[in-house]
């Protein structure tokens, strides 16, 4: 594929010819901008294309298939789980990227400086209170969409065939969820941040054959220390971030490709 400009089209000429809305004009400059330099729409092209090749050995959908049209089913809340659990997480993430301007993951002094920071979050700093509420909130109920999700997509029969890959991406973003929780309950290390801790390396070191190592790699050593709530940082603000965005974005790649599944 050539760097050089496929035509001398004149665009800016065809959007002035075009009755279109602010937003479209917007989008449409900005389109032009980046295939100008990056040629994007010769990729989309090739996904566009490679996306019909592949759709030919799709099975046809219930509409497609009976020719109905009737897609209530996809405003059904239950159908909007999804788009909510993802929403939920990008409202988690904003919130915890402005909390971490004031957390300190450090375990000295007494009470522990991790501790004091959360303390001057919740009780001196303007809507820290507010913003730790907005985050800690949006966790839980990206838990729970996340949760109901995968039960709608099980009890609709959404993981057959051929959307096993995204089932087991669901699978896997769950877990993760669950990890993000354990790492994030641990980080005011306050009371039952350290049970919970504790719980968490007795857990590792039940594990046989690999109980210690596990042990040591996630906690840091056998008992709780500067160690532990250092990775349980790395691991909540950097670690699963990275992991869990790339998987959805995946996962929602797949399901613009296969398109939403309806009841079986």
């Amino acid at each position: 594929m050539s760097l050089e400009r496929k035509d001398d089209y004149d665009h800016d000429a065809w959007l002035k010819e075009k009755d279109l809305s602010p937003v479209e004009t917007t989008f449409l400059t900005a389109l032009i901008w980046m295939d100008k330099r990056l040629r994007i729409v010769d990729y989309l092209e090739i996904l566009e294309t490679l996306y019909y090749r592949v759709n030919l050995q799709m099975p046809k959908s219930h509409t497609e298939q009976y020719n109905l049209d009737n897609k209530f089913w996809y405003w059904y809340p239950l159908y909007t789980l999804g788009l909510f659990s993802t929403l939920s997480y990008i409202v988690a993430a904003v919130s915890g990227a402005l909390l971490g301007f004031y957390y300190s993951p450090a375990t000295s002094g007494d009470p522990t400086t991790a501790y004091t920071q959360i303390e001057f979050i919740m009780t001196e700093l303007q809507f820290g209170f507010f913003l730790r509420s907005l985050h800690r909130w949006s966790a839980q109920v990206m838990v729970a969409a996340v949760f109901l999700h995968m039960l709608r997509v099980y009890f609709t029969g959404a993981y057959k065939e051929p959307r096993e890959l995204n089932w087991i991406l669901g699978i896997i973003l769950i877990s993760l969820t669950m990890g993000f929780g354990y790492t994030g309950y641990l980080l005011p290390w306050d009371q039952l941040a350290f049970w919970a801790g504790q719980i968490g390396v007795e857990m590792a070191l039940s594990v046989p054959l690999i109980g210690e190592w596990a042990a040591q790699l996630v906690f840091g050593g056998f008992t709780l220390s500067q160690a532990t709530l250092q990775r349980m940082y790395i691991i909540h603000v950097f670690l699963l971030p990275f992991i869990v965005t790339t998987l959805i974005a995946i996962h929602i790649g797949i399901v613009w490709v296969q398109g939403i599944a309806e009841p079986h």
